[in-house]
């Protein structure tokens, strides 16, 4: 309850905070924090997957008790992560000499390198305190981790409204974010040893040769997965930057802004059954894990088909109101975002129980050619085309690599099932929900551009999607078994109770 409210607090702090930024400085310095952002995404490449791998060791000594393991484990953890934050730090800061690389044309702003070294230590520091968040995560406790990240979020971004308004200092903008930023780990770590006082103790953990090695197994095959997500979701502001400008960045990371708002809200979802699917993976059968997956597989069809409906009809008349109509990109760019969007979510039901269940190991060679065909085709076509090309490659990576090595590898070594039926399931939840996008934009051409006619648009799609899927699934066991557990909680949701 807390995370939801949570989350929506800090989507709307998230919001306002742009839409000053977007009136207070230029779309070049939208620009410059899109691309530095992403820039440090690929450097926590570092990170090797190392946290998923951990995580996943931690759920046995947990239920358990095993506290000379656990803290075996989250010592094995500090010593990763301080190691990290040092490397990102200093190999970040030695590309500061090289920005301009980056950028097919150099922005007029100053203290350029400055503000990029201010972006690396903010990066680097983070992961000095964070790994402790970890432990929460693996004990069921994830709501108290986001209590604290969303408390932070609106004090932050409250201050840099003030800092910008008063000001419109960038620098002091950022240096904000960075003392904020180490406060709130800060803070967080305090709390984990108050709950876990054996952290502190000075009896020293022992991780046992065989789980080390599984660890040490789970960590290798994460190399991979990493390499190609950031190759896949961290290189597109760098080629937008390189070869079509760094205003074009500014413009795509508001719609990115939209739809990680939305992806942080369905990640609680997912992540919060991690758990408990690892638990169902040791205590149930074959078919009962299957039955669950195919449930969480709608749930994701639902959530991730409508958010596409919504983000189609949507997109542009929302960000219009918000930050301005020099801010829109031409519908068959918000079309091929919206596509990648819905792409990389439907995985997301998949990847919940892959991680869940350990399966890293079995799909660790998917990312190296998910990267390679990622980078040479949106090169290739961002070359041809522009923009669209980036956003293409994307696309074309995932449906020739993830979208079906994912779910093959997880019937086979998960569920031991044929995987066919899961992409007949697959095939025709997306047909129904092309159809309804394609009805829902049809029926908001009846309705002007005022901000009536957005009320009433956001109307029509908050409720014709959501019908038509309801009566087409109510019959299916899925939509009777999600629907049996989201209502009571909803109830208790809304009682606050």
């Amino acid at each position: 309850k807390y995370s939801v409210l949570g989350q929506i607090l800090g989507i709307v702090a998230n919001f306002v905070t742009r839409m000053v930024f977007v009136r207070v400085l230029s779309a070049e310095y939208l620009g410059v924090n899109g691309l530095f952002t992403n820039i440090l995404s690929i450097l926590a490449f570092a990170e090797l997957g190392i946290g998923p791998a951990i995580v996943y060791a931690m759920y046995k000594p947990l239920a358990e008790k095993n506290v000379v393991l656990i803290k075996g484990l989250m010592s094995l953890f500090k010593k990763a992560y301080i190691t990290i934050g040092f490397f990102i730090l200093v190999v970040g800061a030695s590309l500061a000499p090289f920005l301009e690389g980056f950028i097919k044309e150099v922005p007029d702003i100053n203290n350029l390198k400055l503000i990029y070294l201010l972006f690396v230590f903010n990066t680097a520091s983070s992961y000095f305190f964070s790994y402790k968040r970890s432990l929460l995560v693996a004990d069921q406790k994830k709501y108290i981790d986001a209590f604290y990240q969303v408390v932070y979020l609106v004090i932050r971004s409250v201050s840099q409204i003030l800092i910008l308004l008063y000001t419109g200092n960038y620098i002091l903008f950022l240096g904000t974010q960075i003392v904020l930023t180490f406060i709130e780990n800060l803070t967080i770590s305090i709390k984990v040893d108050q709950m876990y006082p054996y952290l502190k103790s000075k009896e020293t953990g022992i991780i046992e040769k065989p789980i080390r090695e599984g660890i040490m197994k789970n960590i290798k095959a994460m190399v991979f997965h990493k390499m190609g997500e950031v190759a896949v979701m961290g290189t597109d502001n760098l080629l937008i930057s390189k070869f079509v400008g760094i205003v074009e960045v500014g413009l795509y990371s508001n719609y990115l802004l939209i739809i990680n708002a939305l992806k942080q809200t369905f990640n609680m979802i997912f992540q919060s059954m991690i758990a408990s699917i690892g638990n169902l993976g040791a205590t149930e059968s074959q078919e009962r894990k299957e039955f669950i997956f195919r449930c969480i597989d709608f749930l994701g069809l639902w959530i991730y088909g409508f958010s596409s409906i919504a983000l189609l009809s949507l997109f542009n008349p929302f960000i219009r109101f918000w930050v301005g109509e020099k801010y829109l990109f031409p519908m068959n760019i918000v079309a091929l975002i919206v596509l990648s969007f819905y792409l990389t979510g439907r995985r997301k039901s998949v990847l919940t129980f892959r991680d869940a269940l350990g399966l890293f190991w079995y799909d660790r060679h998917k990312p190296i050619f998910e990267s390679i065909i990622n980078l040479s085709v949106s090169i290739f076509l961002v070359t041809l085309i522009g923009f669209e090309g980036v956003i293409l490659g994307t696309i074309i990576s995932t449906l020739t690599t993830s979208f079906w090595i994912e779910p093959y590898v997880l019937y086979k070594h998960g569920f031991q099932m044929p995987v066919k039926t899961h992409f007949k399931r697959y095939f025709s939840g997306t047909i129904l929900i092309l159809g309804v996008g394609m009805l829902n934009y049809w029926l908001l051409s009846f309705f002007g551009d005022s901000f009536l006619g957005f009320f009433g648009k956001v109307m029509v799609t908050a409720m014709v999607p959501n019908l038509l899927v309801a009566l087409f699934f109510w019959r299916t066991e899925e939509f009777q078994y999600v629907v049996s557990i989201l209502l009571p909680r909803l109830k208790k949701l809304l009682r606050w109770k």
